[in-house]
């Protein structure tokens, strides 16, 4: 059973970032696995921003823009 974090609910495909809409906290050192359909892949939360400031953690409700290594395209689902 996957745990799901939140969604994806926009992506900056030339700056690699994804904005996440959490429904449970997040922070920077866990690792998630983003799916979008058939398409998933696996990658640490290396840095985390909030209203474009750096943070270390996300809670319930925050839309959170971190950096993925592949494209996060929206309602991209995010699990722990």
């Amino acid at each position: 059973m996957n745990d799901q974090i939140g969604q994806v609910v926009h992506y900056y495909d030339k700056i690699g970032v994804a904005v996440v809409k959490l429904n449970k906290p997040l922070k920077v050192g866990d690792t998630v696995k983003l799916q979008h359909g058939e398409d998933s892949f696996e990658q640490e939360v290396t840095s985390m921003q909030l209203d474009h400031k750096p943070v270390n953690s996300g809670k319930k409700g925050d839309e959170v823009a971190i950096k993925v290594d592949q494209v996060a395209k929206e309602g991209t689902v995010v699990v722990r």
